[in-house]
């Protein structure tokens, strides 16, 4: 029988950093050499909610990464298979005594993941430690005193990770990655946030010292959010930067400053994104099924022609369709004109939130299961326990666009339209379309609802469903696990 070496494994997933990193400081503190791993998934990549562009930008990230880790003489080593078949394989020629990792909560095809995962670890004597994410605690059948533990998290010590040299693992990577699959991760979008450890930090300092002292005047408005808000939900949802770095920082900077409510405020929504990720933690039945039972009772037909507009945005009304163009090219829409866009599709087009689910996750370069799906029930009124929004194009719009300029820039047909029409350009007379040079049905579509009658529809069916004793049910069920004690915002 030949001699295997021992090893530990540090295998990153949504956590791809340096610093704040309690797994690699893990492995750090062994005596063993480590090995630095990233699996690219077949089974993860072919699911609905992933794209090209989520693996790009964790690529890309790696790229980085391994830049910062090079003068220790180490790199993350990037694998393409499924994650058992991955482990299998260094148990071949490697002792692997202990694997660290950051738990994930993430979707059902990753949890089934992590359970052959657990049960190879237990098979081959492998203690896996998985670390606590960003205080999403593990399960938990209540929320009570959560927010007091989240605090005591964000306040504690951030790990100042150090490397040093060490023995080379020398391994030879079966599982290399697929070359037309290489090729599009090569390749990066110019209009898509850097990815990186470096790009988060810029970002969030350019925030805090420059870009957010507008944060709450502009948060709503699609044009201005794109530089007074934050920006960092991308390196947070794959782990350029944790949430307590950017709590921390935030925090501790803005005492020095004059302006200091912006930054409260964007403490408050920081623990809210940690708020819908432990929502996801608890019921990971938010990607597929309502949350709120009652609502799988209430009946929607598809509509394809309806569905296809909306995703390529070409529905007729100008903000709606402009967010959509603006998401596709960039990848990032502030939270007032998501939740718009699935207000549209659910309530005005009254299309089943499940047909749509995917194709934002997709869109979305920040895309965090965790916030994706909680929120979209939220905002598709399928929880029976929060506010029903729905969301009239036209008034927010005038309200946050009343120039038409983020319109004008996404909808460059629109360019000539008046400013008194842009927001419902077909309500143009037959002169000012010749006269403006675009010709409602033709350059530009008609609406394809009627806001007021889809409106009233969509209230009169989705109110009166409220009164279902299933779904008063579920509002017991769905208070008593995810609701929490009012607690103050923002500890001292």
């Amino acid at each position: 029988m030949s001699f295997k070496k021992a090893i530990n494994i540090v295998w990153l997933k949504r956590d791809i950093r340096s610093q704040d990193h309690l797994p690699l400081y893990l492995a750090e503190q062994s005596a063993l050499p480590y090995l630095m791993i990233f699996i690219l998934e077949p089974s993860v990549i072919s699911y609905p909610d992933t794209s090209i562009r989520h693996l790009q930008f964790q690529y890309h990230a790696i790229l980085k990464l391994n830049l910062t880790l090079k003068p220790f003489n180490k790199k993350v080593e990037i694998f393409y298979g499924e994650a058992i078949s991955v482990f299998n394989e260094i148990h071949q020629y490697f002792d692997i005594q202990n694997i660290f990792s950051y738990q994930e909560s993430g979707i059902k095809l990753t949890y089934d993941r992590d359970r052959k995962i657990a049960k190879f670890c237990k098979q081959h004597n492998i203690q896996w430690k998985e670390c606590q994410r960003d205080g999403i605690q593990r399960a938990i059948t209540n929320r009570n005193g959560w927010d007091q533990k989240w605090y005591s998290i964000m306040h504690s010590p951030i790990i100042k990770n150090t490397f040093s040299v060490r023995e080379n693992i020398v391994l030879v990577n079966n599982f290399p990655i697929d070359f037309d699959l290489m090729n599009q991760l090569e390749e990066y979008p110019k209009n898509f946030q850097p990815a990186g450890e470096e790009a988060a930090w810029k970002y969030l300092d350019s925030f805090v010292h420059e870009r957010g002292k507008n944060y709450n005047k502009h948060i709503s408005k699609p044009l201005e959010s794109r530089l007074s808000c934050a920006r960092i939900s991308p390196y947070l949802s794959w782990g350029n930067i944790s949430v307590k770095q950017v709590y921390q920082y935030v925090y501790n900077q803005s005492k020095s400053l004059s302006t200091k409510y912006p930054f409260t405020s964007f403490l408050t929504r920081l623990k809210w994104h940690c708020h819908f990720i432990q929502k996801f933690e608890v019921e990971c039945s938010y990607e597929t099924a309502c949350i709120n039972y009652g609502y799988e009772l209430l009946e929607h037909i598809p509509n394809e022609s309806f569905i296809n507009a909306w995703k390529i945005g070409n529905t007729g009304y100008p903000l709606v369709d402009a967010c959509m163009k603006c998401l596709i090219e960039t990848g990032w829409l502030n939270f007032r004109m998501r939740a718009m866009l699935v207000s549209f599709f659910c309530h005005h087009l009254y299309q089943d939130w499940i047909a749509g689910v995917y194709h934002l996750a997709n869109l979305f370069l920040d895309y965090e299961p965790g916030i994706h799906y909680p929120q979209f029930q939220m905002q598709a009124g399928t929880t029976g326990v929060n506010t029903i929004r729905i969301y009239n194009p036209v008034k927010q719009s005038q309200e946050h666009d009343p120039q038409g300029i983020f319109i004008k820039k996404w909808l460059p047909q629109l360019i000539n339209v008046p400013t008194e029409f842009i927001h419902e350009p077909y309500k143009m007379s037959a002169m000012e379309q010749e006269l403006t040079g675009i010709f409602i049905g033709k350059d530009y579509p008609y609406p394809i609802v009627d806001l007021e009658i889809s409106g009233k529809v969509a209230r009169k069916n989705i109110w009166s469903h409220r009164t279902n004793e299933i779904v008063k049910q579920e509002n017991k069920r769905i208070l008593t696990t995810h609701t929490r004690r009012k607690v103050k915002d923002i500890n001292p």
